[in-house]
Parts: C-alpha cells; structure tokens; sequence
C-alpha cells in the first residue's frame, strides 16, 4: 500500500478514535465533572506512557526552557477545560465544528509571536472562518450560548499550544514536551477534581478509563498517520470528524445539527481547507501537528 494511502487510512481511523473519546467524554460529563474527567484521563494516559517515561529517564525532564513548558501547561489546562466543558453541554457536531477555529487562530498567533509573514490570501481565509463562527454563535445558532463561547476559547488557546509547541520543538524533544505537559495537566487538576469529586459508579470508571486509553492510541495512531502521508492532505481529511460527531450525537444523544450549524461549519471547513492549502504553497506548519491533537475535542 502506497504511503499516501496508509496515512490516509490511518487518519481515518484515528479520526473516529478522537470522535469516540469526545463522546465517551460527553457521557461521562453526564453526572461527573469535567475537573475529575481531565484528571483521571490524564493519569491514564501517564500510565499508559510509563514504559517509555522509564526508559527515558532522565533525560527527558531535561528543558531548556521551563518557563515556556509552564506556559505551554497552562493553555492546555485552559484549551482542555474550555473544550471539554463544550462537549459536555453543546451537541457534538456543534462542540467538533468551533473547535476547527484552531487554525485561524493559529494563524493570528503565528504573525504575532514566530514574526510569519501573512499575506491577503490567508487572512482573507481568517475573516471567512470567523464569519462561520459568527453564524454558529449568533441569535438561532445551536452555539449560542456561554459553551458556544467556550469552545472558541477552547480553540484560540489550542492555537496558542500549537505556537508554543512550535517555539519548544527548536530546543526540546518531543517526548520532553509531551511529560511536562502530562504532568503539569494532571498536576494543575489534582485540587479542582478533588473539590469536585464524586464517587464513579463502575460504569463511569470504565468510561473514564476508555477516555484515557482512546486518547492514547489515538494520537499515536494520528502521529503514524502523519508519519507516512503528506501533512497538507492529512490536514484536509481531518474534518472527517465532523461527519462522525454529527453520527455519533444522532445515535447516542438523539441530537442533529441545525442549519445554522451546517451553514457555520461548512464555511469554517472550507476556509481551513483552503489556509492548509496556502501553508502548503508557502511550505509552511502551522495550523496541524500531529503532536498539537487533543487539546479541543480531540
């Protein structure tokens, strides 16, 4: 199988991973607080790291920037808690379509922070998306409410995750990066879940636990994608987790979005699509990394 088509293949199912995991995560959030669900999610997912963190050790908590991993920590916390709060309290397709807003955001970031020069084109593609998100959020839209804000506060502070990993990766290894953050996230809940704690029941703790496993293999399923097919084509398939959200809130949750939201997330999709195409020509990565996955409702 050519390496195009693998990659392609394997994006798609991990795709329906990370759509699995926000559902999982929307059950969840039924009665438990999404303080206690990050948490527990985060020690999974530690734990499922934890052969290759000792084999690692120690040279992976070496940084050379400390104070940026910190930062980098705190807008996880803030782009995980906003995100998954959406998920919990928006329909799925709604919570999945405001999240793309990352890229646009990502974009604004990138001339601000990296200097990146931006042309018309680009830019043009930032007010159009943001026009998607306008109509999802104005009066009829499904999102228009306090989590509709959330999630696009989840989606701009996923995009500043995506800068500041960009800015890490020029001196610290990935899995460097990738320990603080499973620490300093799972460190940061360890007071709001215990404020917030209620005793699962065993189904919940099975949920919490399939949240923490799915995660995992599906961002190693993500990077093997992006391992051997091309970064631009990858980028454009994601939005593959549209259709599955919108399957999955119909079958679990008996919701179906409303024409706001397929107007919105249509025009959000499309000036995505067409800001990856842009990065291409300029050979540029900045509104996809398979390393930048799971911070909105991924």
């Amino acid at each position: 199988m050519p390496d195009s088509l693998k990659g392609a293949a394997t994006l798609v199912v991990a795709a329906a991973g990370f759509s699995v995991m926000v559902a999982l995560i929307k059950l969840a959030g039924e009665r438990l607080h999404v303080a206690q669900i990050l948490f527990v999610r985060q020690v999974c997912m530690l734990l499922v790291l934890a052969p290759s963190l000792i084999h690692g050790f120690p040279a992976m908590i070496r940084t050379q920037r400390p104070g940026l991993q910190v930062v980098r920590v705190l807008l996880a916390v803030v782009a995980m808690t906003c995100g998954f709060t959406a998920i919990i309290n928006l329909p799925l397709a709604d919570a999945t379509a405001l999240g793309f807003a990352k890229s646009f955001f990502v974009t604004i970031f990138a001339v601000f922070v990296l200097r990146e020069t931006v042309g018309i084109h680009r830019w043009s593609a930032v007010v159009i998306g943001f026009v998607g998100v306008l109509v999802m959020l104005g009066p009829g839209g499904a999102g228009a409410n306090l989590y509709g804000v959330l999630a696009v506060t989840g989606a701009a502070s996923a995009g500043a995750v995506m800068i500041v990993i960009r800015l890490l990766s020029r001196s610290d290894s990935t899995n460097t990066i990738l320990l603080y953050q499973s620490v300093g996230v799972g460190l940061i809940m360890v007071i709001p879940a215990l404020v917030t704690w209620q005793a699962p029941t065993p189904e919940e703790w099975g949920l919490l636990v399939l949240i923490g496993v799915v995660s995992f293999f599906a961002q190693k399923l993500n990077v093997l994608a992006y391992t051997w097919g091309e970064a631009s084509l990858l980028a454009s398939m994601d939005y593959v987790r549209l259709l599955y959200a919108t399957a999955f809130g119909w079958w679990l949750f008996g919701t179906f979005p409303e024409t706001t939201t397929w107007i919105g997330a249509s025009i959000i999709v499309l000036a995505s699509v067409y800001t990856i195409w842009r990065e291409r020509i300029r050979n540029q990565r900045l509104a996809r990394d398979p390393s930048g996955r799971g911070f909105t409702n991924s």
